[in-house]
């Protein structure tokens, strides 16, 4: 299938129809008020559950969903060609956005908006919980039981088994 028909085939399908083909394809709930592009990009593992005005858009790379991700109400989640995967059991708290694409700005000649995209990846443990209005940025990579508090910052790496703050985020406490 073309690009071009892809994207019609994602205006032109009704959510409802998302949300049905959700649940047949993966056990997952997706909520009919929620735009997910269900395509080969996105690989949902069993059980998870997409809230209200949720926007998951893998086209331009693999997106990872491991069993039983559960994602807010108003979150934004774009895969850029190096992917983005969520490991299993994580949350994602309402009014986060995970993109792992990014622009160059190196000339000052040529709009930011003109100059290439690039992607670096994200990756997010298993068993992560990500707090309201949490940004997690391109090359992000999350350790496993991670609590990242409400309206950090994450663009690095973040250890295992620690809870992370701020803008940018930085560990506060481990937790044992």
């Amino acid at each position: 299938m073309s690009k071009r028909n892809s994207k019609l085939g994602r205006v032109l399908t009704p959510s409802f129809v998302v949300s049905i083909l959700g649940w047949l394809r993966y056990g997952a709930k997706i909520s009919p008020r929620s735009e997910v592009e269900l395509n080969r990009n996105l690989i949902m593992g069993r059980g998870c559950v997409i809230s209200s005005y949720c926007k998951i858009k893998a086209g331009d790379g693999v997106m990872r969903f491991g069993d039983h991700v559960e994602i807010a109400t108003h979150c934004f989640l774009a895969a850029g060609t190096k992917g983005l995967e969520i490991g299993d059991y994580t949350m994602v708290g309402p009014l986060c956005c995970i993109v792992s694409s990014n622009y160059t700005y190196d000339r000052l000649d040529i709009p930011i908006s003109l100059q290439p995209g690039t992607s670096k990846g994200i990756r997010i443990g298993k068993g992560v919980w990500i707090g309201a209005g949490v940004m997690v940025a391109d090359g992000a990579d999350i350790g496993d039981n991670v609590i990242v508090t409400p309206n950090s910052v994450v663009s690095g790496r973040v250890p295992a088994n620690t809870i992370v703050q701020g803008n940018p985020a930085k560990v506060i406490f481990e937790r044992r």
